[in-house]
């Protein structure tokens, strides 16, 4: 692997006119395409496999043209105080409003509130639903305008107008944010390296591979069904692997260009030793992301595996791109003190050595002089935490276990209107409908009642919905609604609870316990659906999931660490760092967005449960998270054990070499993942918040202080394994052994030949 991935970055260095351009044509292809292709549907909502999901089905089979997960709008219609939506001018006003909003495109129907049981008991508030034949996703603009307007006339009549639904959906993108992470990693870049081409240079890579990341993603959107989230994901999950993967390569760059090697040399060794890190922490993230697979929710599926697409172009960005633009400016990269310096004939004017360990050794081999190198802060932290082990990792193991404590407390659910601001309309529409008719009216349970095999239709229909009545915990029953041959009906049920209240859980439960004898009484079936029990039914999916997700994910990973590090107990030592790290961010997560302690900090509005895709989705992305850290950090560690330098040392070297990158990269990675938390989407910020944490507790608790105690309490014992493992696992060489074998090529000394020796 080091061997290949050497010659690799020798080639790109080389030939990087031609790399470069391969690049830019690539990325053109690409946008050609995406700028030619059509809207990608949104199935996004199908969750195979689920009652509630069975029961959309058959409305979709049983009504047709009834557009089940058809966009919709609840207009919510408050009187002034002390007058009612049923006196003349009111109710005026709201005529109008139906009248004009179902005169509009792709409308299928509006429930006039005097219609039905649209105005509430005391008169005060009344309620429209306007269904649309389309998606939200399809709904076009007209629609939207036309609904739009009329709110803004009766608003004008003097009404209090409040809407809500897919079809005015007003989150907001979260790109001030996204920016501000991207200024805070180029800041962050700039004081590691500094230097200004050192620090442009990863952001320069990490946008080249999320633009053509996003670029096919919107060009596969439509023949895949990509989720319109996917494209978000890639971009939060893009920036922060294509800044971190090009930040190991230059970082080694310089390290190598301070041993005294050319550039062509320095790039071909960064990239066969740095890069084989990359490669395998890049696998274990692809593994992660491709592992959601087993879940059997479509949406996650392809945000998982179109993520981890982008993750596998971060990978090739940093194996090729990088080197070659390290090409173009070889010793721009290089820190401005040691590119004023003068030149010196082990750099021949080449910028001179970095301040790297290993600094003036004119002809080393690469790994020469490790343990006799200054020490410096990762060094010297190192060697505190070898000298006291044990009360390190009690302190790491019982403060991350702290922080995990709230997950016993942890709600799974899917928020709605009522966890957005006060200073929505959508968020005010709920208020209002919970005030005037009920928490539970925000959300109604849809029962499907197939009676084709009853001798009376309507009356076991009929009997259904008696039974539904008498059920504790259901307010009303709307009457049946039946399809054009008869046989089937669709039932309104209002709960007495919020549609995110665990007694609503149960009483959809308590409903489904009952259906035996409901069945067998009216010789009828019926399933439970909507947007409720569909929140019910993927939380217990996501649960029943989680389990053997965390088997497949962690079970191949410890298979590739394994590989990596010829080694049983490190991989296992990262297997509980990552459980560590990824239950402690989700106790924080439990305890800003579901407790709701430092809510107002983080822009959370309303607390409530965590949305049932997030554990999950958390779990499998800070697993490869988790890795890139253990196998960068490591994999110098094992370098340097290979090379001849004790457990104790080794671990030194690796933090001595890898400590200020990792943090750096941490606070990057921090910085993108907090940046997206502006976005409006609940998933995303959830999401975006639960990174950074988990990054947070990640790189700097883990890595840097129960990896080196758990190091230095095994010694040589953690770099056992079994003889027979040890001859059955193939070696990768991902610490580089092989590229010592010859002599390593330097800048000669003006007037002399340059001997840069061709490696096998």
């Amino acid at each position: 692997m080091a061997t290949f991935l050497y010659r690799l970055g020798r080639l790109a260095f080389r030939q990087r006119r031609r790399v470069a351009l391969l690049w830019v044509a690539v990325l053109a292809a690409i946008v050609v395409g995406a700028m030619n292709a059509g809207e990608a549907p949104d199935d996004s909502s199908a969750m195979p496999g689920t009652e509630a999901q069975k029961a959309f089905d058959l409305i979709d089979a049983r009504f047709p043209g009834g557009a089940a997960d058809g966009a919709d709008a609840r207009v919510v219609f408050i009187a002034p105080g002390g007058h009612k939506v049923t006196e003349a001018a009111n109710r005026t006003a709201i005529d109008a409003f139906v009248t004009d909003v179902a005169a509009g495109p792709q409308v299928s129907a509006v429930a006039n509130p005097f219609a039905g049981p649209g105005v509430s008991k005391d008169g005060g508030t009344a309620y429209a639903t306007v269904s649309y034949k389309v998606s939200d996703d399809d709904l076009g603009e007209a629609a939207k305008k036309r609904l739009t307007d009329a709110v803004a006339h009766a608003r004008d009549a003097g009404l209090t107008v409040e809407a809500g639904g897919s079809a005015l959906d007003s989150d907001s993108g979260g790109e001030a944010g996204e920016l501000l992470g991207i200024v805070i990693a180029a800041v962050v870049l700039l004081i590691t390296f500094g230097s200004l081409a050192a620090a442009g240079l990863p952001l320069v890579t990490a946008v080249v591979g999320v633009t053509a990341s996003i670029a096919a993603i919107t060009a596969l959107g439509s023949a895949l069904g990509l989720p319109s989230t996917t494209a978000e994901l890639a971009m939060m999950l893009g920036i922060a692997v294509g800044i971190d993967y090009a930040l190991f390569v230059v970082s080694r760059y310089r390290e190598e260009r301070g041993k005294g090697h050319t550039p062509q040399e320095a790039a071909g060794l960064a990239v066969g030793t740095a890069g084989s890190a990359v490669v395998f922490a890049g696998l274990t993230v692809i593994i992660a992301l491709a592992g959601l697979s087993v879940v059997g929710v479509p949406f996650l599926t392809k945000m998982g595996l179109t993520a981890a697409g982008t993750v596998l172009t971060a990978v090739l960005v940093a194996l090729t791109l990088v080197p070659a633009l390290l090409g173009f400016w070889p010793n721009a990269v290089l820190s401005r003190r040691i590119r004023k310096a003068e030149p010196s004939p082990a750099t021949g004017g080449g910028g001179g050595t970095d301040a790297e360990p290993g600094t003036g050794a004119s002809a080393a081999a690469p790994h020469a002089g490790t343990s006799a190198a200054a020490p410096n802060a990762g060094s010297r932290w190192a060697g505190f935490v070898q000298r006291h082990p044990l009360p390190v990792l009690i302190a790491t193991v019982v403060g991350l276990g702290a922080l995990a404590l709230p997950m016993l407390d942890l709600r799974l659910g899917m928020p709605g209107d009522e966890a957005k601001s006060t200073a929505t309309s959508e968020r005010r529409a709920y208020d209002a409908l919970a005030e005037g008719f009920g928490p539970g009216f925000n959300g109604p349970l849809t029962v499907v009642v197939d009676a084709r095999q009853a001798p009376d239709a309507k009356a076991a229909v009929s009997a259904v919905a008696a039974r539904l009545g008498r059920t504790d915990g259901v307010v009303s029953v709307s009457p049946a609604r039946f399809n054009a041959a008869g046989d089937t009906a669709v039932l309104t049920a209002t709960p007495a609870t919020a549609p995110t209240s665990g007694q609503t859980r149960d009483l959809v439960r308590a409903i489904r316990d009952q259906r035996p004898a409901t069945e067998s009484a009216t010789r009828t079936t019926f399933e439970v659906t909507g947007t409720t029990a569909l929140n019910i039914d993927v939380a217990q999916k996501m649960q029943k999931a989680l389990v053997p997700y965390l088997a497949v994910v962690v079970g191949f990973a410890f298979l590739l660490l394994m590989l990596v590090f010829r080694s049983v107990l490190v991989p296992l030592k990262a297997a509980l760092g990552f459980l560590l790290s990824v239950l402690a961010s989700l106790g924080a997560v439990v305890l800003v967005f579901q407790q709701g302690h430092g809510a107002g900090l983080f822009g959370v509005d309303q607390t409530g449960p965590i949305m049932s895709t997030m554990p999950i989705f958390l779990v499998g992305i800070v697993f490869g998270l988790a890795m890139d850290y253990e196998v960068f950090l490591v994999s110098r560690m094992r370098e340097a054990y290979v090379h001849g330098e004790r457990p104790d040392q080794a671990v030194v070297s690796g933090f001595r070499h890898s400590a200020r990158v990792v943090v750096a990269a941490a606070l990057i990675m921090m910085a993108v993942f907090g940046g997206f938390m502006t976005g409006g989407g609940s998933l995303v910020k959830m999401v975006g918040f639960g990174l950074a944490g988990a990054v947070l507790f990640d790189a700097i608790v883990v890595r840097m202080a129960f990896v080196p105690a758990v190091m230095a309490l095994l010694g040589r014992a953690a770099w056992w394994l079994p003889r027979p493992l040890d001859r059955l696992l193939p070696r990768v060489d991902v610490e580089g052994a092989a590229l010592d074998r010859h002599p390593v090529g330097v800048t000669a000394p003006a007037g002399e030949p340059r001997q840069d020796t061709q490696r096998v």
